[in-house]
């Protein structure tokens, strides 16, 4: 019986330092950062409301992972998002009538600004649309045939 007990002891000798250690490495704590966006028009500098952010994680191989979220800037062009994980976050911002915002950034720091300038869209050319700068003239005439001697 004591040769049991003897065992017994030992053997929570050893096992109390090992789940000791290990729950401490589970204890790390996770580093997170507060974002703060503001959304303004490129050219006249005036906030864009009711824009939406949408934030995505990128993996390590630099490929979208699933998830995110999705913010809606307010009547300043403000929106922010506390306790995101420290890593790559891809950031796309959208509003009707601006050109669509794209860009990846690495979350690196407890608090972080991102100013995002819109700019709207160009002009498309069509094949339907006349040229505007340019009277129309008489289409240019075939060359000339020259015959062989």
């Amino acid at each position: 019986m004591s040769s049991l007990r003897l065992f017994g002891c030992l053997l929570c000798a050893l096992l109390v330092p090992v789940l000791l250690f290990s729950s401490d490495k589970k204890a790390v704590t996770l580093q997170t950062s507060n974002l703060r966006f503001t959304v303004v028009k490129d050219d006249n500098n005036k906030p864009v409301r009711n824009a939406s952010v949408v934030l995505h994680p990128v993996g390590k191989d630099g490929r979208q992972s699933k998830g995110g979220f999705q913010l809606k800037t307010d009547n300043d062009g403000k929106t922010e998002s506390e306790g995101l994980p420290y890593g790559v976050l891809r950031i796309q911002v959208l509003a009707p009538g601006f050109q669509t915002f794209g860009e990846d950034y690495d979350v690196n720091q407890p608090e972080m600004n991102i100013e995002v300038r819109l700019k709207r869209p160009k002009d498309q050319m069509s094949a339907y649309d006349k040229p505007q700068d340019k009277q129309q003239s008489t289409p240019p005439s075939p060359p000339a045939e020259t015959k062989p001697q």
